[in-house]
């Protein structure tokens, strides 16, 4: 019989949980350890909760004594799993049940879920499963919950005690609010990283929410746009639209997270990203990943580009643009609305460079800052003006190996721009 005393305790424990910034994997160890050893015969534990996060579905933490604690994500998915329809959660959800409990031995054994036969073959004897809301339900969601799932096994013969219940609901609850806070900051996190970037999402976590909060930042800033997307918006159908944007944010977005850039912005089919690199011992390394970025980049649109050919569809073309300078790196807009973004002339010139792949037929051009950091991957095209720059400045295109041999094996009759998947062309000098 668990001490009134001691799960107190824990009750207390779990107040000070909830003032801090719980981990609520290691909160959730503590708490199995913290029951186990006031005499609660837990052998097995489980915590489920819906999350908010443009991956996943739920998330759940297993305890089991002795072994360690598990934490899993489950994707979203499209149709319900089978397991799910024939759970005792499911059931719970679908009859309005807050606890549901089976002994999985002696005369009172009921194993009516095959969930239950799995934990009898680990040797459980009793289970017990919790919901606590974090308000009202919501008949809207799939889940039902806003809040926590709890099961408890034990694996002593006869199972939990009525006191060792009780024990549990008690705690329950307490941990509940523990786990709201954890819970809310992990979504406010994943929201944050979702729509602002891990870096800008980070700081406005931090506080910096008022309109000019920020700082200048030496940074590598990435610039891609979409090719003909005015057109392919008015002559394909709007799913189809929308599935191509994906894709191509997913060769241009994708790589650049992948290197560790942030995304700043979605600007309608334009990309803008920064490789940050204060302190001059940095920049070559974000140099090198922007490079990265780009050659990956190129490489995964040829690979899409082979797919939608051989499927009828129409190919994907972009253009990108690189440069690094000091940015601005910070809110602007009203106080109602902001956006935490780069501004400068660093940004302003990267969308010029962008918009010059259009007219030299480039897949990617880059400004001799970029380019002095890693000469034998970029060629120069000469000196051009920029719109709304005053001095004309010496561009660079792509020279990777493997964008090379595609273009050398572009067939007969084809133009710069035709050149399977964007790879970029021998250069040559303009003026």
């Amino acid at each position: 019989m668990p001490d009134e005393t001691l799960t107190t305790a824990i009750g207390d424990w779990l107040v000070d949980q909830a003032l801090a910034e719980p981990n609520i994997v290691e909160m959730f160890e503590g708490v199995c350890h913290r029951l186990h050893a006031i005499g609660v015969p837990l052998a097995r534990a489980r915590l489920t909760w819906p999350t908010l996060h443009p991956l996943f579905q739920a998330e759940t933490i297993v305890w089991r004594r002795n072994q360690g604690t598990e934490f899993e994500q489950f994707l979203h998915q499209d149709q319900v799993s089978d397991a799910w329809l024939r759970s005792p959660m499911k059931y719970m959800f679908d009859h309005d049940i807050s606890i549901l409990r089976r002994h999985l031995d002696g005369p009172n054994k009921l194993v009516d879920f095959e969930l239950l036969d799995d934990l009898i073959e680990q040797g459980l004897t009793d289970y017990l499963a919790i919901t606590t809301a974090f308000g009202e339900a919501d008949p809207q969601q799939d889940h039902k919950l806003r809040g926590i799932v709890v099961t408890w096994a034990s694996d002593r013969p006869g199972g939990f005690t009525d006191d060792d219940i009780a024990a549990l609901q008690r705690i329950q609850r307490r941990y509940a609010v523990a786990c709201k806070t954890a819970i809310q900051n992990r979504i406010a996190h994943n929201i944050a990283e979702t729509y602002l970037g891990k870096q800008a999402g980070t700081k406005v976590l931090d506080g910096q929410i008022r309109r000019g909060d920020g700082q200048a930042t030496k940074a590598v800033v990435w610039y891609s746009d979409l090719r003909n997307s005015t057109a392919l918006a008015d002559t394909m159908a709007s799913e189809d639209f929308i599935s191509m944007l994906n894709v191509y944010f997913e060769c241009t977005a994708g790589p650049v997270i992948a290197e560790g850039g942030e995304i700043l912005d979605f600007i309608g089919d334009a990309v803008l990203a920064i490789f940050p690199c204060e302190g001059e011992n940095k920049i070559a390394d974000a140099v090198a990943a922007a490079n990265r970025a780009l050659e990956q980049s190129l490489s995964m649109t040829e690979d899409v580009n082979r797919k939608r050919k051989a499927e009828g569809l129409t190919p994907i073309r972009f253009g990108v643009g690189l440069n690094i300078g000091t940015v601005m790196f910070g809110n602007i807009g009203v106080p109602e609305r902001l956006s935490f973004s780069v501004i400068g002339p660093t940004v302003n010139e990267v969308a010029r460079i962008e918009t010059m792949t259009k007219a030299l037929e480039y897949p990617a051009l880059a400004t001799a800052a970029i380019a002095g950091k890693s000469p034998h991957q970029w060629l120069s095209v000469g000196m051009h003006r920029l719109a709304g720059v005053s001095q004309p400045i010496e561009l660079f295109a792509a020279n990777f190996e493997k964008t090379r041999q595609r273009d050398a094996e572009a067939a007969p009759g084809e133009t710069i721009a035709d050149v399977a998947d964007n790879a970029p062309p021998e250069p040559v000098q303009r003026h």
